[in-house]
């Protein structure tokens, strides 16, 4: 189980408890709420502040002969009442309500208290990208297309990107998260027929939400949809990194790698393993994320005002898609906090294939000093694919070829294979990210 891994704060969101708190708190504001506007008596509305409770084992034990939660739910309510001695007060308790008034409105409770997790979490990757970023600010790594070596970037140039998109990620989550940030007190079948549009708006402004516009006997599931495909979305972020990181463990690469502790074992069978387990795992649970994200989206079609397929549905992926973000959010923060990065691992990298990584910029000089741009590509590709196939020194070919030294000497060939004039700007790129 996932839960076990992850901080106790979030696991606590989605127990029983919890959720049943949150429906007490729903059903308390609403009579508070419809005290204040003379529908139920002030004194009673008091005593159910003060008295209204119930255990969880109560509740379960009521629902396996109700087979209704919300039913077993109010009368555990009505039984605290009771005991309390003041049974006459539990009359207003769930008044002029349906089941979904509550579920829904307590479950958006729950999201708030589970997204605001998240997004520490996201804030907490975000800052340690920032660090690792500057560290690595001006460490030359060769960048990769296709797998390919391709021109020189910088591996804070990497953590950048990351960084950048963790910000765009904490503001598609802020703005889900204020999407579900509704409530719904709308009745049946959303129609108000035994309270009004003001005692909604009166009861959801006392626990912070605010009431959604128009609602059938639910609030609608494009809102959750969302939500689901936002944590979708964060969790890849998190698998990109992971993913790059596999790539770099790679022995033929070595640039970087997931910590190692002392004692550590990375296979039964031959000592020498050190595994990229995290990262996996990582990739793998992202999955699973954007697997919960399909089954949010088929919830939003309902039949009519109502059925209970998404119910169900939800009370798998809501849990499991925050408990599962939480995870992956602080598995990665840890994963880029200590991660081994071989600098000079990562030069010897960029030099690999004996300059070939700067035909680009060959490409372009030779243009500028007046050769005719395809006349350019066929001279320099004819040269970078025999230094393909013979492992040779292209640089070397270069300075030997008297077609290219005739326009771009030996002494501009310097400035040609200069690894500062391709990352000459990467200050600037900075700047842009994080300011000066």
């Amino acid at each position: 189980m996932i839960a076990r891994y992850t901080r106790p704060e979030m696991g606590a969101v989605w127990t029983d408890q919890n959720r049943f708190q949150q429906w007490l708190e729903v059903e308390l504001a609403a009579s508070e709420a419809l005290a204040e506007m003379g529908v139920v008596p002030v004194e009673d509305a008091r005593l159910l502040r003060e008295h209204a409770g119930f255990s969880v084992e109560r509740c379960l034990e009521i629902e396996k002969i109700t087979r209704h939660d919300v039913i077993a739910f109010t009368t555990a309510v009505a039984e605290s009442m009771a005991a309390a001695g003041h049974a006459q007060a539990s009359r207003w308790f769930h008044y002029g309500m349906t089941s979904n008034d509550v579920v829904d409105t307590g479950q958006a409770l729950q999201i708030r208290q589970a997204a605001g997790i998240v997004m520490a979490g996201l804030k907490n990757l975000q800052a340690v990208l920032k660090r690792r970023a500057l560290e690595f600010q001006h460490a030359v790594q060769i960048g990769r297309t296709h797998g390919v070596h391709a021109e020189p970037v910088t591996f804070g140039l990497k953590l950048a990107i990351w960084y950048e998109e963790a910000g765009r990620n904490i503001k598609r989550l802020e703005a889900a998260t204020e999407d579900l940030r509704v409530g719904k007190i709308s009745g049946a079948v959303g129609t108000f027929a035994h309270i009004g549009p003001a005692a909604e708006e009166a009861i959801c402004s006392r626990l912070g939400l605010y009431p959604a516009p128009v609602a059938s006997q639910v609030i609608q599931r494009d809102r959750h949809a969302q939500f689901i495909a936002t944590l979708a979305t964060l969790t890849s972020l998190c698998e990109k990194i992971a993913l790059e990181v596999r790539h770099l463990q790679r022995t033929e690469v070595r640039e970087a790698s997931e910590y190692f502790a002392r004692g550590q074992k990375g296979s039964s069978a031959m000592p020498h393993k050190k595994n990229p387990i995290v990262s996996e795992q990582i990739c793998g649970l992202a999955r699973v994320v954007r697997a919960n994200a399909q089954a949010a989206w088929e919830n939003n079609a309902l039949w009519h005002e109502r059925d209970i397929s998404h119910s169900s549905v939800e009370r798998v992926i809501l849990p499991d898609s925050t408990i599962l973000a939480d995870y992956l959010l602080e598995k990665t923060r840890d994963l880029v906090d200590r991660m081994f990065v071989y600098t000079e691992r990562m030069r010897r990298n960029v030099d690999l294939t004996q300059g070939l990584v700067f035909s680009g910029q060959l490409l372009l000089d030779l243009s500028a000093a007046g050769m005719l741009r395809e006349d350019a590509y066929r001279v320099v590709q004819q040269l970078a694919m025999d230094a393909w196939d013979n492992e040779s020194d292209f640089r070397a070919s270069v300075e030997a070829n008297a077609e290219i030294t005739a326009l771009v000497p030996k002494e501009k060939l310097v400035e040609t294979f200069s690894v500062e004039r391709q990352l000459k700007h990467v200050d600037a790129i900075f700047e842009r990210v994080f300011g000066a």
